[in-house]
């Protein structure tokens, strides 16, 4: 459990950092690649709304600004009564660098609430192996 609180530590720290002016909700995210390192990030919204992005694609575009590739887990962690999930983008994003299997620990301000998996999450999602080859 002391790795699972790493992350979760890490997603706070990155919450605590985002930039949500207009819908007032914070939101961190924090992964570790399969090779150990860990990767967090905030949202970060915009006045021109759609132009935002959500904490997860924050910490998956850190990891492959450092060269990673690959999800073992994910933490995301927000504020509210009510569980926060990765958005249907986010899903996909994920998809791209993690597999059905990989966990996503969904947390809230006191810690973690509950674990799902990806597939759970994206059934029957779409991936680089339904493209022509």
């Amino acid at each position: 459990m002391s790795d699972l609180k790493e992350l979760i530590d890490a997603a706070r720290l990155a919450r605590a950092n985002a930039h949500s002016p207009y819908s007032r909700f914070s939101v961190g995210a924090a992964l570790r690649t399969d090779d150990g390192r860990l990767f967090s990030g905030a949202n970060v919204e915009n006045a021109s709304y759609p132009e935002g992005i959500c904490a997860e694609t924050a910490a998956i575009a850190a990891m492959v600004s450092a060269g990673g590739r690959h999800i073992a887990e994910i933490v995301v962690l927000a504020g509210g009564k009510a569980t926060c999930v990765p958005c249907g983008g986010c899903r996909q994003r994920l998809r791209e660098f993690a597999t059905e299997t990989t966990p996503i620990h969904l947390c809230g301000i006191e810690g973690h609430r509950q674990t799902v998996t990806l597939g759970e999450l994206l059934p029957m999602g779409f991936g680089a192996g339904h493209l022509p080859s």
